[in-house]
Order: C-alpha cells, then structure tokens, then sequence
C-alpha cells in the first residue's frame, strides 16, 4: 500500500536531442553535462525537492543508459524515500503488447498505474530540457485557488519569436480562452513553457479518450489541451517570471553555460536558497599553478590549471597545460588541453585530448557558429578545427 501524495511529478526526459548532434549522439538530452558539475534534469529534479514534491517519475527512451545511471536511487535530491522518491520509467511490454512513447500524452498514459498508485490529487508535467528555478507549490497552489482543471505555466516572449511556441490567450483573470499551436499571427505573447498540472481524474479522462482517437499523434500541445479547452474546461495560465533556456541547440546551450558567469550572472546558479542537487564523484580540490591566468571562470574539482582560462567553464578533472589557451569555451570532464594549444568559442565533451598546438574553433568575433568536438575524440598535435566544426563522438 503506498502513502497517498497530494502530487506526483512525471518528468519527461526521453527526448534525443537532435540538434545538439555530438554531444547527444550517445547520450539522452536531460543527462548532457551543463555549468561544470551538473547535468540538464538536475534543473527539475532539484526543482521538484525544493517544492517539496517527492514522488517522481522519470519518463526515459532514447539513449537512457547514462541518464538512468546518472539519476541511481536519487539520493543526491533527497529522491530515496521508501514509499515515494524517484523512479525511472522507460516503455516496457504489457500483455497487450509493447510500444515506443509515441508522444507526450501517451507517455503519460502509458504509466498511469505508477500516478494511480499514489493516489495524487494532482499531477505536474514537466520537461527534462530546461534550465531554470521554479517553486512548482506556488503554482500548485493558484491551481487550487482556481479551481482550475489544468494550469498552464507561461513565459512571456517577444511578438517575433511567439509562433515558435504554444501560445495561450487569456482574459483579465488569466484563465484560457483559447490556445494556439505556433500560430503564424500571435494574438498575444504568453508563450507555454511545457508545465502543466492536472487533475488527475480529469487528467486521466482525456487520456484515455485521446489514446482512443486514431487521429490523435498523442501530444498535450497539439491534441490534449486544445480539446480539454474545447469541452469547456476550466484551464489557466500561470505567469512565470525568472530565468528559463530551453537548451536544445548547441548554440542555447553554449548561452545558457555563459550566463553563469559574472560578478551580477543572469542566472546565478550559486544562490543558495535554492540549491541545485548533483551527483558527482569524489576528487581532489582543483589546483592552480602559479603559471596560470584565468579571469570570469568556473574551475571545477579535480581541474590542474597551469595555462590560461578566460571566460569559461570546466568540469572536473580538465588538465590544461601550461602555454595552452582557452576562451569563451566549455570543456566538459577529463580533458587534457595539452600545450600550446588554444580552444575558442567551443565545446569539448568529455574525454578528449586536445594536442599540442593545436587550434579548436575561432573567435566569436570570427565565426558566428560554436565548435562541438564529441566524446572521447583525439585531436592531432598541430591540427587545425575551423570554427564551426561539428566532430562525432568516438
């Protein structure tokens, strides 16, 4: 018998991440390494922890090996409980079959046994791609005070960039009267950020109605609420206000990276009344040699810095020696940028081995596109990577 929850999360983290190419080839979007010592769900897990919600379910498919490692027991977010905490939850065969997620909708109805075990009130909806801080109680409770059947959270975007978004119209008490699925002529600017919460028996109901439609491609956008909205029920916009990055590009991605940096950081990932849990491994503190220079830098454990380092972010165990030069770049866990070298506007993903003298991508002054070198390559001594190069993972 499980402990009834007010709430349970179900995030939603199987997505392949196609345009981060390299940095996703063998590995889930969500478990992509970001800010020197995290990865991407550490953003929604940890979000969920300071909400107090501690019934999590997480939604994987593609690649899942790293990110199903990576999440464990969940410990490092308080997600160990006996009748609750973390679960991941990948498709799996029933009775009647087996079958990928085909959708966002039908990856939750595929998993309504886990909801309905904890007996919830409501359910949360998220996505596992995302960048920010966010009290989801708040936004729980303006459902309750709503009355509301679902609520939607809603960023505020600019006219121009609205038709790439799910956009909600709303009257003066911000319930919905319409929603429009990236609408070529935007009737407002309240774009969705992908976070719902549901009823869980209204919920429910549309789920499985929409898994009997054999038109429906199963999505919430495209198919679940617009017929939620056109039977009439009560469905909200909650406004968010705060720092968001949907980083699935390598150049959001790259940004987002930045703007940890700083004395006044757009988004300041060191404020501790909100912490960001991770699991990382156990190494020695970094060490900087007296022939270093660094200057609005993330150095992280394990690091050795005898060269130079500018604007940048490294995860642990980076080794730069002395003579090499890195710049506007993110150099993700055990690489060796070896002498001489110089790394520019890039990012390295783990494992690699830049050599000596080498060059790796140009400045941004230089090229408008970032170098992505993937997993584990070997980049020759004296080798040249023109900027904007895209080099597989090994």
């Amino acid at each position: 018998m499980y402990k009834k929850q007010k709430c349970v999360a179900m995030l939603l983290a199987g997505g392949q991440g196609s345009r981060l190419y390299a940095l996703t080839e063998k590995t889930a979007k969500p478990a992509v390494p970001f800010g020197g010592k995290y990865r991407i769900i550490d953003f929604p897990l940890s979000n969920c922890v300071n909400s107090q919600i501690y019934t999590v379910g997480v939604l994987t498919q593609y690649q899942p090996l790293v990110l199903n490692e990576y999440i464990g027991n969940g410990q490092p977010w308080d997600l160990d409980k006996m009748q609750s905490g973390v679960m991941v939850l990948p498709p799996y065969q029933a009775k009647e079959g087996a079958d990928w997620y085909k959708g966002t909708a039908n990856a939750i109805y595929q998993n309504l046994n886990f909801i309905n075990r904890y007996d919830p009130d409501y359910v949360l909806i998220l996505s596992g791609d995302h960048i920010y801080k966010m009290d989801y109680s708040k936004m729980i409770d303006a459902h309750e005070k709503n009355g509301a059947d679902c609520t939607i959270a809603v960023l505020e975007v600019s006219l121009e960039e609205a038709s790439r978004f799910g956009i909600m119209n709303t009257d003066d008490n911000l319930k919905i009267v319409e929603f429009e699925e990236k609408p070529a002529h935007p009737k407002s600017t309240k774009a969705s950020m992908g976070i719902y919460v549901f009823n869980r028996k209204v919920l429910e109901k549309y789920l499985i109605e929409d898994e009997n439609d054999p038109d429906s491609v199963n999505d919430f956008g495209k198919n679940v609420i617009p017929k939620m909205l056109a039977d009439g029920c009560s469905m909200y916009a909650y406004p968010f206000e705060g720092y968001w990055k949907d980083v699935g590009t390598v150049s959001s991605l790259w940004e987002a990276n930045m703007d940890l940096l700083g004395e006044n950081p757009k988004f300041p990932i060191k404020d501790l009344s909100w912490r960001i849990f991770s699991r990382n491994d156990p190494l020695p503190p970094h060490y900087i040699s007296s022939t270093s220079e660094i200057s609005n830098s993330f150095i992280t454990e394990g690091c050795v810095i005898e060269g130079e380092v500018h604007n940048s972010i490294l995860f642990s165990g980076v080794k730069v020696e002395r003579g090499a030069v890195i710049r506007d770049s993110v150099v993700m866990s055990n690489v060796t940028v070896s002498k001489g070298a110089v790394v520019q506007y890039s990012i390295i993903d783990s494992g690699c081995s830049i050599g000596a003298g080498s060059i790796v991508g140009r400045s941004k002054d230089e090229c408008s596109e970032v170098t992505v070198v993937g997993a584990d390559n070997v980049i020759a001594s004296g080798e040249d990577i023109p900027g904007g190069s895209m080099i597989s993972a090994k």
